[in-house]
């Protein structure tokens, strides 16, 4: 009868695999990009009247993901988790007050609204007028 040690020596232990395993960084050819759906009429509509600048865009986006495409717990109201300044700066790779310009124009635009800072409502179809067409409503958040 052989020995348990020797017998248990021909495995190779799962925790020393994952440690030697190279890191995936979630980026490259390992793994594929992930996609969000964002309605044409962002790309139809939003942009063509709107002229938003490439950090706006950016900011915009970011934004409308986390509402709309990511797991939400206030999804039905269109209102998005609490965010950092300094959290969205670093993503984002622009300054404290570039962040500030680029919120208050899209405020100005009626395409976000504050609801506290760092948490704002994004409506699924960007407008008013664009959520009645699509019949787009909410829940009542209040």
């Amino acid at each position: 009868m052989e020995d348990i040690r020797s017998v248990l020596s021909q495995f190779k232990a799962k925790k020393a695999e994952k440690e030697k395993a190279p890191e995936n960084s979630g980026t490259g050819p390992d793994k594929s990009p992930s996609t969000s759906e964002i309605p044409d009429v962002f790309f139809d509509i939003i942009l063509r009247d709107y002229k938003l600048g490439r950090h706006e865009i950016s900011l915009f986006m970011l934004l409308y993901r986390q509402i709309w495409c990511k797991p939400n717990l206030y999804k039905s109201h269109g209102i998005g988790p609490l965010n950092s300044y300094a959290t969205l700066c670093a993503v984002l790779g622009v300054t404290m007050e570039q962040l500030g310009t680029d919120l208050r124009s899209l405020e100005h635009y009626g395409l976000i609204e504050t609801i506290r800072s760092g948490q704002y409502f994004i409506r699924k179809y960007f407008t008013e007028k664009l959520d009645a067409q699509f019949g787009q409503n909410y829940d009542e958040f209040l």
